[in-house]
């Protein structure tokens, strides 16, 4: 009774009492048909499986690993390909504390076969005495009311869900599995049916009944299934993919989340947009790394809309840079900025790194105000585009002086400290808080929202981004005189970077709501033209599942990286519709002069 006790309260705390996701610390990974891995045993061991199988034949008085009987090789037995690995684990005490099931399917009569199988392992007391490890029979078995007499350190695999049995031999299960396809044909993609939900989540029920950690065996073996079986609670999902299933378990609570911040969905009047009037004010927005699937997790997460989508014309432009497939953010900036492809790394200069002129100081000799915001420091690769001129991005000391060079009227960013030895404060009125442009009557004016790195949504930034938007408009309409604002939503892409959804998504939906701004302050101010897009895509996001009502999105990603997909642009007013269709970054520079002639 003192064992039954000590056995059930090991797996009560192991695995845990969550009905939702349950995190790798509580979900066991199960390779089945371990035998078939390149490398069997150490293969799904080393990689975090802690739930191995192995089919056993007895055959010539030895035990062979082996689905079939045809497929028996000699060299293949149950001691070279698993214990004898597991012992020389165990005695290099590589991850010695890691709770273990050898799962033992029998495939020969069950008596004899078991019975070698005692024989064999009381050679390996390194095994049959460790704690952490249970050794569980599985397939042909002997009756349940004989597992009683069996060594303690063999225990069961009990298949007849529902059956009674006696306590003492109850007290020799140690796992619970079912046949997954005697409740549901479900193939793993997609999602299950109300109905296989039902009778799924039913057995998984009355499995979690009996205490015993449970398994479906003969289950769909894809992401979609490992995340639907551990958001129902199944204690351990089978796998012949057991790298890919740890993998995608260990990582899934980063990359399943719920949206906290919401973006309030403007409805644009549409009085000006896509009309061949005057264009007086461009506000180009532009989301670092914001992809098309970044765009579309902020919409789903923020109740299946946002400002953005509420717009008419849209496109997608190439972003690749002079000199590779995939651009970095300062020669995407630059071929916004400037109208030419550069070579990565360089900041307003060419691709033989000669500076050329960007277009706020072209709109700076026809008497535009100009204006940079950014949640990055702003000597960031995309901000910098647009004042500066350096070969390398990291020339923070170039760029710098080339801000308190500039003729901007206005910068909003973070990296305070970067400016402490430099003459910015003789060019620019330094305020304290966006919200002092509302009083501010100085012609060049500098806002500092960080002395470094600008926190995240995430970390508390709050409405910071929308309120420089909308205070940064107030300030350049009171000069009664055109203007050219950039505004960048820059973390979307240091998220993308770390592979971090809840970031990613939380920054989109921000960066909307600084769109929402521009689209309010446009509606105000007819002559005003709005465009929204993105430097390049980073990470390879995509959205594999999700809850609309419920604001959750899953994410996934192939990279760390930017990547060469093509970006969506987005405008609104005045001949938006000339930015429709398909082309190169540097075309937007062009498109916007040819507007303001």
């Amino acid at each position: 009774m003192k064992k039954s006790f000590l056995f059930i309260s090991f797996f009560l705390s192991f695995f845990g009492a969550g009905n939702l996701l349950h995190s790798q610390s509580v979900v066991k990974i199960h390779s089945h048909n371990d035998y078939n891995q390149s490398i069997p045993f150490w293969d799904a061991y080393s990689n975090g499986a802690s739930s191995i199988e192995a089919d056993i034949f007895l055959r010539d008085n030895n035990l062979y690993v082996a689905h079939d009987q045809q497929n028996i090789t000699t060299s293949r037995t149950l001691e070279s390909l698993y214990l004898q690995p597991l012992e020389t684990a165990l005695k290099m005490k590589y991850k010695k504390e890691q709770p273990l099931f050898l799962l033992i399917d029998i495939k020969t009569e069950a008596e004899p076969t078991l019975n070698k199988l005692i024989s064999i392992l009381k050679k390996y007391k390194t095994i049959t005495e460790n704690q952490n490890i249970k050794i569980i029979i599985s397939g042909n078995r002997p009756n349940a009311e004989q597992y009683s007499k069996y060594p303690d350190f063999i225990y069961f695999d009990f298949q007849e869900l529902g059956k009674s049995i006696s306590k003492e031999n109850w007290e020799k299960v140690a796992t619970v599995s079912v046949d997954f396809k005697k409740y549901s044909k479900w193939n793993g993609l997609g999602r299950l049916t109300e109905e296989d939900y039902k009778n799924v989540s039913a057995v998984v029920s009355q499995a979690k009944a009996t205490s015993r950690p449970f398994r479906f065996w003969g289950a769909p073996d894809t992401k979609s299934a490992w995340k639907a079986f551990s958001e129902l609670g199944v204690d351990i999902i089978n796998t012949d993919k057991p790298y890919n299933c740890v993998q995608y378990l260990e990582t899934l609570p980063k990359r399943l989340v719920t949206a906290s911040n919401f973006s309030k969905v403007y409805k644009p009047t549409y009085k000006t947009d896509q009309k061949d009037t005057p264009v007086k004010n461009v506000i180009l927005l532009i989301g670092d790394g914001n992809g098309l699937s970044q765009i579309s997790s902020a919409v789903l997460a923020n109740s299946g809309a946002l400002s953005v989508t509420q717009l008419k014309s849209i496109g997608f432009i190439k972003t690749q840079s002079a000199d590779d497939f995939t651009t970095d953010s300062a020669a995407a900036g630059t071929a916004l900025a400037t109208g030419q492809k550069t070579n990565n790394r360089a900041i307003g200069t060419d691709s033989l790194r000669k500076p050329i002129p960007n277009i706020l100081e072209i709109l700076q000799q026809k008497k535009f105000s100009t204006a940079v915001i950014t949640t990055d420091e702003i000597t960031g690769a995309t901000p910098a585009s647009f004042y500066a001129h350096r070969e390398e991005r990291s020339d923070t000391e170039g760029i710098s002086k080339d801000l308190v060079n500039s003729k901007l009227n206005l910068f909003v960013g973070g990296g305070a400290s970067t400016f402490k030895n430099t003459a910015l404060d003789s060019k620019f009125k330094l305020l304290a808080a966006v919200k002092d442009l509302q009083t501010v009557d100085k012609d060049t004016v500098g806002v500092f929202i960080a002395p470094g790195r600008v926190p995240s949504v995430l970390e508390g930034r709050g409405n910071l981004l929308a309120e420089a938007t909308k205070y940064s408009l107030e300030f350049l309409n009171k000069k009664n005189k055109p203007f050219f604002l950039m505004v960048e939503g820059a973390q979307i892409d240091s998220f993308g970077h770390v592979n971090n959804a809840a970031g990613i998504v939380a920054e989109t939906i921000d960066f909307d709501t600084a769109i929402t701004e521009a689209l309010i302050f446009a509606d105000k101010n007819e002559g005003t033209l709005v465009i929204v897009t993105a430097d390049h895509e980073t990470s390879g996001f995509a959205i594999p599942q999700g809850n609309v009502k419920k604001h959750k999105i899953e994410g996934d990603f192939i990279t760390n990286d930017h990547t060469a997909t093509m970006v969506p642009i987005f405008s609104y007013g005045p001949h938006s519709q000339d930015f429709q269709g398909v082309y190169e970054n540097n075309e937007v520079f062009n498109k916007i002069l040819s507007l303001l002639k």
